[in-house]
């Protein structure tokens, strides 16, 4: 449980409600969380779906990991507590993008099961669709490709505490979506993700 150390602070509600705001936008709000190991492929589908989506015009907005710890969360290094903190802080501003009509779509590691679930009741205590998506590449496929030579430098002892080698990941137990890249085109990925929004009723067919 996160303390709130603010006092005399008060929720302003405003003047528009979520359903005017959505209604007015012709768009409905929610977001696809991608958890998997380093290399998966969790950020190049999250691109290619914003593109596809934006390009369709309907809002789209991907929040990356490594992209999130340029500024929000450039304080926080990678111990267990900082990870929690990192995820807790993108579960509420994805919230918001999901408030405003957006598609959030988050691209991170997220290797603790507890994290994630505390991000799908944020979303499920204020009302919003919270789609996990498990892309799910096995360990061997995500170190050969290795783009940013990261699991070489953990195997060598360089870099501690790295998911899948020496720091657990905790896999999905009911994520709304599955997705393996081994041999799998892009395009393919995001045409699964679409059908999955249509079929939340998140995106209207065609």
């Amino acid at each position: 449980m996160i303390e709130t150390k603010p006092t005399n602070i008060h929720w302003h509600e405003g003047d528009l409600s979520r359903d005017e705001r959505w209604k007015a936008l012709g768009t409905r709000g929610a977001t696809l969380w991608f958890t998997g190991l380093s290399a998966s492929g969790k950020s190049t589908i999250a691109s290619a779906l914003e593109q596809t989506l934006v390009n369709k015009g309907i809002n789209a907005y991907r929040l990356d990991g490594d992209n999130v710890r340029h500024g929000l969360n450039k304080n926080l290094g990678f111990s267990a507590e900082d990870r929690a903190e990192n995820i807790r802080r993108i579960g509420e501003v994805a919230k918001l993008f999901a408030d405003s009509g957006a598609i959030a779509l988050t691209s991170f590691i997220s290797p603790y099961r507890a994290d994630r679930d505390l991000c799908r009741k944020l979303h499920d205590d204020a009302g919003l669709g919270f789609i996990e998506v498990f892309v799910d590449t096995p360990l061997e496929v995500c170190e050969q490709r290795d783009p940013k030579g990261l699991y070489k430098k953990a195997r060598a002892g360089e870099i501690k505490g790295f998911t899948g080698i020496d720091d657990p990941y905790e896999a999905p137990e009911k994520a709304e979506l599955t997705i393996n890249t081994e041999g799998r085109s892009v395009d393919e990925c995001v045409a699964e993700c679409l059908k999955l929004l249509v079929d939340r009723r998140v995106l209207a067919k065609g």
